[in-house]
């Protein structure tokens, strides 16, 4: 057999420190966007007066990077570096998000400046920290699948999405207090203190997380068409890339519009929707606490429909709020819809670590990558677009969030039934078939 694959360790139990350095890399990441997310779109958009349509397409040029995860996934099975698989490309990725993210105030000022090179600069920034964010996130979550075992893997990824939204929360608070009093030298400040504290701490989780010589031997490694293969032969990998694109929508396709919808609709302020939005955190991150547990004593896929379920009914509760104009349904919908969107989001992460096989672990790590993006990009489109149609063309402020919401609680309940259809040990077997059929055909061409 030319294909062979020897899974020594790969199920090792994982040890607390090395949750914490993989936490510390996923935190890393996500500050860099913080600064930009959280503060540079607004400030662009009103303090600036920056056209609305040129930042979000600068916005959305990440998402033009996002099949990359595949190919950089690929990559770092068939090319290390310096004996690492996995390390050096998330340190490649954290280095372009940080250097991204503290080119991205210059950006800003220069268009608004109007100097000729200023979008240029701003499409350079944000295709930096593009580059960066696809570079690492397929690495260090192969590194998170590789290192954790089944048992293990909502654990994981309960503590690594606590630590992020904790870390995300502080960095937040932190961020809005340095730039106050604002002044363009307070921001440029600012971003340049987040990412290098980003920097550091991506390199301190990083360093020593990932034995030099791994333990999984793949004798010959797949080229790109054969990694094309792999995927496209396997219709669990399919179904299952289909499904995280509608799951993934429904759970991220609000994110833009439960704060205007309190603000429009219940004519709340701006100091008040924040903290309806921590209530939202709260719970999801209650829901990543004891997911772990849940799953274990119920298994994964019925507790990952379960979240799907719950959340759909928080959506329920929103849309009713809006109806009724009850402001006093809208705080426990948001509780429920974050409780059943934090079980979901940790139970569908660890479903998609089991929808691997060992020795091409970053490949269908970079096609779930692949499926996130995809979903964020629809679920912006779903929400902005279908929003404005409605308020504008029917006049109706409320049924414009009611009808989005709606759609997100209809495509919920539609992933519950498409879950029931995932077969982690179906897709396993088929994918180490075709690898090998496939690596027996010769295609170790790249």
């Amino acid at each position: 057999m030319l294909f062979r694959i020897v899974p020594i360790g790969a199920h090792m139990a994982m040890r607390i420190s090395q949750i914490i350095r993989l936490s510390a890399v996923h935190i890393a990441v996500a500050l860099t966007l913080l600064p930009i997310d959280s503060t540079l779109n607004r400030i662009m958009i009103s303090e600036l007066k920056i056209p609305a349509s040129l930042v979000a397409l600068l916005i959305a040029v990440p998402y033009l990077f996002s099949p990359m995860q595949m190919w950089i996934g690929a990559l770092s099975e068939r090319a290390p570096l310096w004996g690492w698989r996995r390390s050096p490309y998330i340190i490649i990725g954290i280095a372009l998000c940080a250097g991204g993210a503290a080119l991205a105030p210059h950006a800003a000022f220069a268009i608004h400046d109007g100097v000729w090179w200023g979008i240029a600069l701003g499409f350079v920034a944000f295709g930096a920290w593009g580059l960066g964010f696809n570079f690492a996130t397929v690495s260090y979550l192969s590194l998170a699948t590789e290192l954790s075992g089944p048992g293990q893997r909502t654990k994981v990824v309960g503590i690594m999405w606590f630590s992020l939204i904790l870390s995300m929360i502080i960095g937040g608070i932190l961020f809005a207090r340095s730039i106050d009093p604002y002044t363009h030298e307070r921001l440029i400040t600012a971003f340049y203190a987040i990412t290098g504290i980003a920097l550091g701490i991506g390199l301190i989780g990083v360093i020593g997380l990932e034995p030099r010589h791994h333990e999984v031997i793949v004798e010959h490694k797949l080229g790109m068409r054969a990694t094309w293969q792999l995927m496209s032969q396997n219709p669990q990998a399919k179904y299952f890339f289909i499904y995280l694109i509608v799951l993934l929508i429904a759970i991220l396709g609000q994110d833009v519009l439960l704060e205007p919808y309190a603000a429009d609709v219940f004519g709340v302020p701006p100091a008040e929707t924040t903290r309806y939005t921590s209530f939202w955190g709260i719970a999801f991150l209650i829901a990543l606490l004891i997911t772990s547990f849940l799953s274990n004593r119920f298994g994964l896929k019925p507790t990952a429909g379960a979240g799907a379920i719950i959340a759909a009914s928080g959506l329920a509760t929103i849309i009713s709020a809006g109806l009724l104009h009850s402001v006093e349904l809208l705080i426990p919908g948001l509780m429920v819809f974050g409780f059943g969107a934090g079980i979901s989001t940790a139970t569908n992460l660890a479903l998609m670590f089991d929808m691997t096989i060992t020795g091409q672990v970053g490949v269908f790590i970079g096609a779930w990558g692949v499926a996130d993006a995809l979903a964020r990009l629809g679920g912006t489109v779903l929400s902005g677009v279908i929003r404005d149609v409605v308020v504008y063309g029917l006049g109706s402020t409320v049924g414009g969030y009611a009808i989005v919401f709606a759609i997100e609680m209809g495509l919920l309940i539609i992933s519950v039934f498409m879950l029931r259809h995932i077969h982690t040990d179906v897709f396993q077997q088929k994918a180490l078939r075709t690898a090998e059929v496939v690596a027996l055909a010769g295609e170790t061409q790249s």
